[in-house]
This record gives C-alpha cells, structure tokens and sequence, in this order.
C-alpha cells in the first residue's frame, strides 16, 4: 500500500505540476472591460489562497505554417507581473521570455505544436483567432496576423501539442481588443486544487464578474486518476482483509489447541476478560512486528524505487522517465492506523471464543 499510494501520489503530482503549472488555474473576467483596473488588481491579490494575479486574453485559435496547420489554445500574458517567468522556468526549451514584448509579435509553442508545424526559431507563423470576426460582403472573415516563433516549451502533458503563449497586448490585437484594457485575470493560487473555494470567494465578494477555472476543460484528467487512486485503495486494502482473516485463523487454532491450558488458568482464578486480553495482545503483536517490518520495507523501497527499477533494467513509462513517486506522511499515518485498527478487530473473535470455555466441559476428560 505505501509503494502503490506513493507512486500514484507522485503520478498525481506530475500531472498537476505539468498542466495545472501551465494552464490558467482560475480566470476572472469583468462582465465591462476595465480602464483603470490596477485596484481591482490588488483587490484580487487579497484574497486567501491567492499567490499572484497576471492580465490576461484567451481564445481559441488556429496556427499556420508554410507546412501545416493546428488548433490551439492562445494565452496573451504579461511577464511583468504573476508568475509568468515562474510558469516557464525549467521548461523552455529555446528561446526566454524576456523576447516576449509588446509590439514584437512573438509566440510560444509547446515542442508538439511546433514539430506538427515544422517550425523553429525565427520562423513564421500566422494566427487566426476565434474573437474578433469582421464581416465582409464574401461572408465572415477570422482576425489574422503573422508572428515571429520566438520560444519553445516543453510541459511533458498533452499541453505541448495545444498551447501558445502571446504578449498579452499583441494577443489583444489580435482579438482586436484595446490592450490598454483589462479583459480576464490569471490567478495563480498556493495548490491548484482550492480553485472551488476561490471560485466561489470570488464570486460572493465581486458582483460583475465571470469566474472560471481549470476543472472545466482538465477536471476530467483528474476525476480519472482519483477514481484508479480509489480502485487501487480498494485492492489493495482486500490484501489486508487477506491478512486479518489470516490472524483471525492462527488465533482460533491457537485458541483450539489450547483449550485445555486457558482451562486450568481459568481454575487458578484467571479471569474472562484477562482470558480475552491473552489474544488480543498475541495477535496485535504479530501485527505490530508485522506493521513495522513492512512500513521499513515500503518505505526504503519508495524511496529507493527508481534507482532499483533502473538496476533491473526496467522502464515502466518509458526510456529515460523517471517513476514519480510522491510520499505523504498523513497517507502513511492513515495506512499505520487503519492497519492496526483491522488487526484489533481480528483478534476479537478469538478472543471471544476463549472466553467462551468452560473449565469443568473442557477438562472433564483431561
């Protein structure tokens, strides 16, 4: 249980720091555009669980090059302000983020999107954007502007191959927006998975605004992998009822096999429920050793797990991924207690049936 707990914490881990660290966790967006919105700014940055607040525009938009063509979802960011440095520290693969000015017309991709593309540095490509339609006699016509591929990024999720990041005045133009105005708001909170309780802060504490945020469009990813977390719970949790009818059988046979001898100390004045405390303490010994043995194992093992996966020669994600493996003290407590809880409860059985003899029945052909 704390091998497989850890491993799925650690794959759980990967896939919020992956996605959740790239995509807008909570976007907020006044129902007017705003002209002077530096205090709503500083309003939002009050509110608990709120860790930095950055500008933003977001649409849904299609990327060409002179050798293909992709969907992507476009976010036009500031780096002056939240954590948008932070975001891409350690995943650029070319290019930083200060080539990411107002004016430039310069564009992200995710390593995906950009070998579909077939693009690199300094190439070409052009936008087209869901917002800002214009109307011609030929029928509707897509915002459209050519940008300047001036960094690459590398998430390891799915992202790679669906997200582009803009200066946030060089996306409003393309929406044709006033950049000079506030449209949304990236929240960056201290752990992704409070957005609900943000959500719903912001909403009782602004009235004109529109709050959304990441479960719409990843939370099935996460609903799925705790759905296994749980399956796998339930699995391996039925070894440990394995384990516990296990002591409840040694202690009936124990109990069986010394029917004769719990007699006699019942005739020297031994009491029922001291009779009872015998099996209860033979059993909840076996598996204190037990729980400490296997706690020792499991832990150096989790630790460890990469380095002996790497010594066997086996590659369970794939060459070169390293097993994730996240350990969580209150999980591990929750596995000591619940184990020892379950071992309790096994030896009451056969407790209750030694207490149950009778001396004068059990020793009257002795």
């Amino acid at each position: 249980m704390i091998i497989v707990s850890s491993v799925m914490n650690g794959l759980e881990g990967q896939l919020k720091d992956r996605i959740l660290g790239s995509v807008p966790q909570v976007i907020v967006t006044p129902n007017q555009p705003l002209q002077n919105w530096q205090s709503f700014i500083d309003e939002v940055k009050q509110l608990d669980k709120v860790v930095a607040v950055s500008p933003l525009v977001q649409t849904q938009a299609m990327i060409q090059s002179s050798n293909g063509l992709s969907g992507a979802q476009l976010y036009g960011i500031d780096p002056d302000y939240g954590q948008e440095a932070q975001l891409l520290d350690g995943k650029l693969i070319q290019g930083d983020l200060s080539l990411l000015t107002a004016g430039e017309y310069g564009v992200f991709l995710g390593a995906d999107m950009a070998r579909n593309l077939d693009v690199g540095l300094g190439d070409k490509v052009r936008l087209y954007s869901g917002k800002g339609v214009m109307f011609s006699p030929l029928g509707p016509v897509p915002s459209q502007r050519n940008f300047r591929v001036v960094g690459l990024f590398k998430m390891g999720s799915v992202v790679d191959g669906a997200l582009a990041f803009v200066h946030y005045a060089d996306g409003a133009r393309l929406m044709r927006k006033n950049p000079a105005q506030l449209h949304s708001l990236r929240l960056f909170l201290e752990d992704p998975f409070q957005a609900n309780q943000v959500s719903e802060q912001l909403k009782q504490t602004f009235d004109e605004v529109t709050v959304d945020d990441w479960h719409r469009n990843y939370g099935h990813l996460f609903a799925a992998v705790k759905m296994e977390k749980r399956m796998m719970s339930l699995m391996l949790s039925l070894i440990v009822a394995v384990a516990a009818f296990n002591i409840v059988s040694a202690l009936v046979m124990m109990v069986v096999d010394k029917s004769a001898d719990i007699a006699i100390l019942k005739t020297q004045g031994v009491t029922t429920p001291y009779a009872m405390a015998i099996f209860v303490v033979q059993g909840m010994l076996n598996s204190i050793i037990g729980l400490i043995i296997g706690c020792a194992i499991g832990l150096l093992l989790a630790f460890n797990l990469t380095t002996l996966l790497s010594e066997l020669g086996l590659s369970l994600l794939g060459p070169g991924v390293v097993l994730p493996v996240l350990i969580v003290p209150q999980q591990i407590s929750a596995i000591v207690v619940g184990t020892i809880l379950v071992s309790l409860l096994a030896t009451i059985y056969p407790a209750i049936k030694a207490a149950q003899i009778q001396p004068a029945e059990t020793l009257r052909y002795e």
